[in-house]
């Protein structure tokens, strides 16, 4: 059975690259971002979604994996709360900047517990 840092971790990488799939399909570029909500709100949500799966990680799990964390968690809570207010240059630049690596992260670690298994 798998530990529950490591189903989040899967979540969150399905989310990832909801994210990636998201910018593949509309294209790599703020203006088309900026005005189609569907394309908007489809990482909007996906961001969110990985927020909510840091938020339930472990403290030995995130102290072992030292991540921004919290700025995830802080996405989470101004999509969740104030998405109508909530900076589109800044999920944007999440998307871009942060989503990419975090998938990476996310692909490393499911890859360290496969091995794990194995042994």
């Amino acid at each position: 059975m798998k530990n529950s840092d490591i189903q989040r971790i899967e979540h969150m990488k399905v989310y990832c690259e909801d994210v990636i799939d998201a910018i593949k399909t509309y294209g790599n570029d703020f203006a088309i971002f900026q005005s189609n909500v569907h394309y908007r709100n489809s990482v909007a949500m996906s961001i969110q979604q990985i927020g909510e799966f840091v938020g339930g990680l472990s403290i030995d799990f995130r102290g072992a994996h030292p991540m921004l964390w919290e700025p995830m968690k802080g996405m989470r809570n101004i999509i969740a709360h104030a998405y109508h207010t909530a900076n589109r240059k800044t999920i944007w630049a999440t998307a871009i900047n942060d989503i990419p690596p975090l998938l990476k992260f996310c692909e490393d670690i499911l890859a360290q517990e496969e091995t794990k298994d194995k042994e």
